[in-house]
């Protein structure tokens, strides 16, 4: 069984359904209104679990009903919440989305995952030491990220950065990494002046660039390769690209092939687009290999 450690947000997502978005200073009328659970840390976690990893989460949640929600979800999800612990300074983290005209508005208010920072990483060191490989993302403060790259070059544990939201990224982090899955745009961002197929040849099996439905490119040391993804009828595609990182953490913990790993992580990314929900469409590991 794989061990992953994830480390990034927690968060509620408030999600409104409505025929469209209001101007400043308008009132319109909704037609849904739901709450889910979400961060992309916590997609994350989630997502390896339900694929059959054994999950550490190293997060923060607000003293509030949503933090009680938000730990009660990873409990039955089975990811150990031993290091997502309270603060009582701030609220849990929200994304207030809007759902309107085929397309989504967000506001995120990061609250408690502010407070994921390199002190309180420290206290969870030794699940960063004993895990198969980490898994972190860009929720959390910089000077998180950068932290949790030297620990894990200094245990010698793989990472995986899953570079989002966008960010400019040290290239301390890019060096210490053992795996960076950016889109299309966060690899403009993190390879500035540089084509993709410039980046994807510095970087051989490490950086693997995903582009929607045409699938996942990389570069093997000899040729680029594009692994296609399965085309599906979507419903919602949020929560995509948090199941692709996860089922691909999991696959490389489990010492499958670059290739494999990533036609698994594309498979389980597929699936998790046929239901609604960030974390509501999120595959089984029956599911994923029934399908394969």
């Amino acid at each position: 069984m794989a061990n992953i450690c994830v480390i990034g947000s927690s968060s509620i997502d408030l999600v409104v359904t409505s025929s469209r978005r209001p101007g400043a200073g308008e009132t319109v009328l909704g037609q849904s209104f739901k709450t889910v659970p979400g961060g992309k840390g916590a997609n994350q976690a989630v997502a390896a679990a339900r694929l059959g990893a054994e999950v550490v989460m190293i997060g923060r949640v607000g003293d509030d009903t949503f933090g009680t929600d938000i730990l009660e979800n990873f409990k039955a999800n089975h990811v150990n919440t031993s290091n997502v612990k309270p603060v009582t300074h701030c609220e849990s983290g929200t994304a207030h989305i809007i759902l309107a005209e085929g397309d989504n508005s967000i506001v995120v208010v990061e609250a408690a995952n502010r407070e994921v920072t390199p002190a309180y990483v420290d206290e969870a060191a030794e699940a960063i030491r004993l895990a198969d490989i980490v898994l972190i993302q860009q929720e959390i403060p910089e000077e998180t990220v950068i932290h949790v790259s030297q620990l894990c070059a200094e245990y010698q544990t793989p990472l995986l950065l899953n570079p989002a939201p966008a960010r400019e990224v040290p290239q301390e982090v890019i060096d210490n990494a053992s795996y960076i899955t950016p889109n299309e745009h966060e690899a403009a961002i993190l390879f500035k002046g540089m084509k993709p197929a410039e980046a994807l040849r510095q970087y051989p099996n490490k950086l693997f660039i995903t582009e929607g439905s045409k699938g996942v490119r990389y570069f093997d040391g000899n040729e680029e390769v594009l692994v296609p993804t399965y085309k599906v009828e979507a419903v919602d595609t949020t929560g995509a690209g948090d199941t692709f990182n996860a089922a691909f953490a999991v696959a490389l913990a489990e010492g499958k092939s670059i290739q494999d790993s990533v036609r698994f992580a594309n498979r389980a990314a597929s699936l998790s687009v046929t239901k609604f929900g960030a974390q509501g469409g999120m595959p089984t590991r029956n599911e994923v290999e029934a399908s394969l």
